[in-house]
């Protein structure tokens, strides 16, 4: 069995931040950059959509691309591209609006997920609850699926929700991180600055 494949979606347009979201620069490495060095030594490909000739010109020549001309009805059409061109393979998803998970919790995900014996109808997320609070872990990203499950995109339109092939999972579970930055979201100016903060405060430690 083929370990699985980090697959980054990066086809959206960026309208609220004002540019691409992949090309976006978070210290010295871009938005995708930053995904793909956490997945460094797996096998990479990203999804490409808008822009997507100046997106793919700065990616590094080992990672393959998969090109959405119909991006803008959403993300589950570019997984569904992704599975014909990568066809049983299982698919750590990482969508590239949350750039900063740690390499840490890339080898955990891929370590829960082969303890279980990478299960073909499986659906594992990272989840994060905050020290010192009551509150529930929340499920963030990337999502580790399994490779029959990705087989029944097939038969999904590009705009259907993955919320409803997340419900068909078989096991669907949850593993602890202390990692904050999957519950990330790169929307907007403000986001941005956010998350500029957080490598910058990173860095000073």
């Amino acid at each position: 069995m083929e370990a699985p494949l980090l697959l980054v979606l990066a086809a959206g347009a960026g309208r609220r931040l004002g540019e691409i979201k992949a090309l976006y620069r978070l210290g010295p490495l871009t938005a995708v950059e930053q995904v793909l060095a956490a997945g460094a030594g797996a096998d990479r490909a990203v999804v490409l959509g808008a822009q997507a000739e100046r997106v793919r010109a700065a990616l590094p020549a080992d990672v393959s691309v998969v090109e959405n001309p119909d991006w803008a009805r959403g993300r589950t059409g570019g997984l569904r591209l992704a599975v014909q061109r990568f066809p049983g393979r299982d698919f750590l998803v990482a969508p590239v609006d949350v750039p900063l998970v740690a390499a840490g919790t890339h080898r955990a995900l891929r370590l829960a997920w082969a303890e279980a014996g990478a299960p073909p109808l499986g659906w594992l997320a990272p989840a994060f609850a905050g020290l010192g609070t009551n509150a529930p872990a929340r499920a963030g990203h990337p999502v580790l699926i399994g490779r029959e499950l990705l087989a029944r995109l097939a038969a999904f339109e590009a705009d259907r929700p993955l919320k409803d092939l997340r419900a068909s999972a078989n096991p669907r579970w949850l593993l602890a991180v202390d990692d904050e930055a999957i519950l990330d979201d790169l929307d907007s100016p403000a986001d941005g600055l956010r998350l500029r903060r957080r490598l910058d405060g990173q860095a000073g430690g």
